[in-house]
């Protein structure tokens, strides 16, 4: 019997419900993969990045993680849609 404890392989490359594709964009001189959620099937509040608030159940933001180096989908992070948008204004 296998044990309970390993990570099921068919979870790694599990795409996000209610996503867009995936682009590339820019932030404190690394790129980053965004990914657009629409909201519809969020199940949890996430804390944003930026503003350091809630982002509530069901309301659309965005999911950003590295695209290279150390991280990865582990290190992704959610975003209020403004907050990214704003990412090159507010201070680190």
């Amino acid at each position: 019997m296998p044990r309970a404890n390993r990570r099921r392989r068919d979870l790694e490359s599990r795409p996000l419900s209610g996503a867009s594709e995936v682009g590339t964009q820019s932030y404190s001189g690394r790129p980053w993969h965004v990914r657009q959620l629409s909201g519809a099937t969020s199940t949890r509040e996430y804390r944003c990045p930026g503003c350091h608030q809630g982002i509530a159940v069901g309301t659309p933001h965005v999911v950003v993680w590295p695209a290279q180096g150390v991280g990865g989908i582990d290190e992704r992070r959610h975003w209020h849609t403004r907050c990214w948008s704003a990412r090159h204004a507010a201070r680190p």
